[in-house]
């Protein structure tokens, strides 16, 4: 008896893909503020600042899914990409819950541990991304090579939307399959405390 394979929906592809994208906008949110500060935190603001590289990462993500227009538009219902509160339980949960659950949520928000917390979960969300990514591509059966370097290049625009700790031949600009890795791997990452 054949095997069968039965198709997975666009629409799960691509929401598999947008979940963490939305965990890494929020990151790179909080990231911007300069100050770890969640409560100041706008996603707004740094999609609108960052808008050429969103459009072009949603370009990209739609290439490498063969995605419709309504599915890229799951994007929009999802509201990942427009004005939302950024909490630290929701950093706690793009982080893996690195920092542990604290008897009281307040200390989530200090700066010390939001940073760790972004870090963490900019390295966990971006594998997830990139996972995402690689699912849809072969769910759609892309061309291998050019496949490949649209996926390099969003996983470098989404790891600069969110700059981490630990993505190691990942770097902000690296433009398709045959590109040439730089600087150290992480993403402008300021280290306060030594870390």
């Amino acid at each position: 008896m054949a095997r069968q394979t039965v198709p997975v929906p666009e629409a799960v592809l691509a929401r598999e893909i947008f979940g963490p994208l939305g965990a890494v906008v929020e990151i790179g949110a909080v990231s911007a503020t300069g100050t770890w500060s969640v409560g100041t935190a706008s996603v707004g603001e740094l999609v609108h600042r960052r808008r050429g590289e969103v459009d072009r990462l949603l370009e990209l993500v739609r290439g490498v899914g063969g995605f419709s227009s309504s599915t890229m538009a799951i994007a929009d219902e999802l509201g990942c990409l427009r004005e939302h509160e950024v909490t630290a339980p929701s950093l706690l949960l793009w982080s893996g819950a690195i920092e542990g659950i604290p008897s009281r949520l307040d200390e989530l928000e200090r700066p010390d541990v939001v940073r760790r917390m972004c870090h963490m979960a900019a390295d966990l969300q971006l594998t997830y991304f990139l996972q995402a990514l690689v699912t849809a591509a072969v769910a759609a059966e892309t061309e291998v090579r050019q496949g490949a370097g649209r996926i390099t290049e969003a996983l470098a625009i989404a790891a600069g939307l969110a700059p981490g700790r630990g993505l190691v031949g990942v770097a902000p600009g690296v433009r398709g399959a045959d590109a040439q890795v730089e600087g150290d791997g992480r993403h402008g990452c300021e280290e306060s405390d030594g870390e």
